[in-house]
């Protein structure tokens, strides 16, 4: 079991950056994939970054890639997403995930936060 906690969202304007932190608890935190994903309003849950167990490889969709940065520091259990450059059409939930592997799908991921809030205004 994995329970996750968002932390990091706010208002930002347009070109400016923002972090989003995830605390998780549980022991086997270092063996998980850990994600990001995003909803808008009306839209569906969309794949926003992911990361293996150790950080060495990372994944992102072509929307994000070169403006966000996934990482993670397993000693705190707590994954990061570093923002740069947003737009608005990033505004959105944003909901850490984990699981045992990864997946672009948001059905297949087992254990979600609660989100937190990311606004960018033009």
């Amino acid at each position: 079991q994995v329970q996750l906690v968002e932390s990091g969202g706010g208002l930002v304007q347009a070109g400016g950056s923002l972090s989003l932190s995830c605390a998780a608890s549980g022991r086997t935190f270092s063996t998980y994939v850990m994600g990001w994903f995003r909803q808008a309003p009306g839209k569906e849950r969309e794949f926003v970054a992911a990361l293996n167990w150790s950080g060495s490889t990372t994944f992102y969709p072509d929307s994000v890639k070169g403006r966000f940065t996934v990482s993670r520091d397993n000693a705190k259990k707590t994954v990061y997403l570093q923002m740069n450059s947003l737009k608005p059409d990033d505004t959105a939930v944003y909901y850490c995930a984990a699981d045992r592997a990864f997946s672009k799908s948001a059905r297949a991921w087992d254990y979600w936060g609660q989100g937190t809030q990311v606004t960018v205004s033009s």
